[in-house]
């Protein structure tokens, strides 16, 4: 195997024989260059690895970079080794690299089919077959940056919450990309990038709209105006605080009556037991039962099977039309149930229970702040600032809800406030208000701002320009 210094006059010459041969170069160990039968001239460097392993990676072909070019690559490759590198082996790893389209097949079956529910499977795939693979598809994991994020994210900006979910997933993406060895810990390029503001927002169902709501269900029951088990299916969600699909899903079997508690094999957040109040308790032993039929709210058309969503949302709309209240999707049911369990004051804990949720922060969301607690915390507050002013204690019902107050008398002989019957002369107006307890001697008509008007009862501000001494006007100071 013969050394020379590898030039660019030498690899000219190297003559093409019948078989593989290598020349090594003189000034750096380990770099050569292999000549091949069929004429072509590759630049390699040959090392060992700390763990024993011997490498042979090719640099380049002749012609597509120089000698020194090479020998400055095998220099640097070198000094890798030496820190404990391996610069084949990386080179490897990022040929065998998955692409995105790779990661969101592997997302699917090994993540979403294993543990998500087959709507949100579905769900998923569309995400992936829409918008994913056809912004990132042909990139390599590895190579993603966080300025992809943000294109694919900008050309879905008319669809704002459509491309918050569609950021959500691949976040969820490259955080297992992490897990499976894709990505270095830490390098998730959807971090950072904000979500579009989500405009949306389910409206509370207001205690005199749920009053008139009950009426009309009341008179529905007594009079056959909507079908038993729709009304039964919208009391029932009130009562649980669920989901509709967790109330048309729901089967006799799972309600236990003696100790009165109902449990879910399976829901949105898993499997979930809740106690049974005595309301609820009371309109399931009350409620009609279908023969044969394992579902609490089965289908009108078909006992065997449960009530359909479509059905249900569409005779909630038609009761909501009939009772005279606003439109309000079937998730309004669960915002008003979170809402009364928050402010009967039980334990957040136990709320949380109630509803199902699993962070404090989901079921905050659904708790919606009302006005009579805020303006009577409002009142206690200005109570207690009055009590530091006064130097009086705060009244104790200064934060209990004031009754009602009944509406003033209507006076028919009111008079309006006066204004002083001068007569007008040439050009002269009248005179200002005099109500009794303020009175201002600027003309009507003639407006002239609050702290420059003189009365009575308006003393001049102490320190101001237009005071003397004692509060008096700079004139009448001049002329006592």
């Amino acid at each position: 195997m013969p050394k020379l210094k590898l030039t660019k006059t030498a690899v000219d010459t190297a003559i093409v024989r019948d078989k593989d041969y290598e020349l090594r170069d003189t000034i750096v160990p380990g770099f050569l260059l292999k000549v091949t039968p069929a004429g072509r001239k590759i630049f390699m460097v040959q090392y060992t690895t700390g763990s024993g392993q011997r490498r042979k990676p090719a640099i380049g072909r002749f012609g597509e970079i120089t000698v020194e070019q090479a020998r400055s690559i095998a220099q640097d490759w070198l000094a890798d080794v030496r820190k404990g590198g391996d610069p084949s082996a990386e080179r490897s790893a990022a040929r065998k690299a998955p692409t995105m389209a790779e990661l969101c097949n592997q997302f699917i079956s090994d993540y979403s089919e294993t543990r998500n529910k087959p709507a949100t499977i579905r769900t998923n795939r569309g995400y992936v077959r829409t918008h994913i693979v056809p912004a990132l598809g042909h990139l390599k994991v590895a190579d993603v940056t966080r300025a992809d994020v943000t294109a694919l994210m900008k050309r879905m900006e008319r669809s704002p919450i459509n491309a918050n979910r569609v950021l959500s997933c691949l976040r969820k993406m490259f955080n297992l990309a992490e897990v499976w060895g894709y990505r270095p810990d830490g390098s998730n390029p959807c971090r950072h990038i904000p979500k579009y503001p989500e405009r949306g927002k389910t409206r509370l169902i207001t205690d005199p709209e749920l009053k008139k709501l009950y009426a009309y269900l009341e008179q529905a029951d007594a009079e056959g105006l909507e079908h038993p088990f729709l009304t039964l299916a919208i009391r029932l969600q009130f009562e649980f605080a669920a989901r509709m699909s967790e109330i048309v899903q729901l089967e006799w079997s799972w309600i236990d009556f003696p100790n009165s508690r109902v449990v879910w094999p399976d829901s949105k957040t898993g499997g979930m037991s809740k106690p049974i109040s005595a309301e609820a308790l009371r309109i399931l032993e009350a409620a009609p039962r279908m023969e044969d039929s394992p579902y609490v709210c089965p289908s009108i058309f078909d006992p065997t099977m449960p009530m359909s969503k479509n059905t249900y949302y569409q005779g909630w709309k038609r009761i909501l039309k009939r009772a005279g209240l606003p439109h309000i999707g079937t998730h309004g049911i669960r915002h008003r149930a979170a809402t009364d369990i928050a402010n009967s004051g039980v334990p957040l804990k136990v709320g949380m229970v109630l509803t199902a949720h699993k962070t404090v922060t989901m079921f905050m969301r659904y708790v919606h702040t009302e006005d009579d607690p805020i303006r009577f915390a409002a009142e206690a507050v200005a109570e207690r600032r009055k009590s530091v002013i006064t130097g009086r204690r705060p009244s104790r019902t200064a934060a209990l809800p004031p009754e009602p107050v009944p509406p003033p008398p209507v006076l028919p002989d009111a008079e309006p406030l006066l204004v002083s019957e001068a007569p007008e002369s040439a050009g002269e107006k009248p005179l200002g208000y005099d109500d009794g307890q303020y009175t201002s001697r600027t003309r009507v008509g003639n407006y002239r701002p609050f702290r420059h008007r003189a009365g009575a009862n308006r003393a001049l501000p102490p320190g101001t320009k237009r005071s003397g001494k004692n509060g008096k006007l700079a004139g009448e100071a001049n002329d006592a």
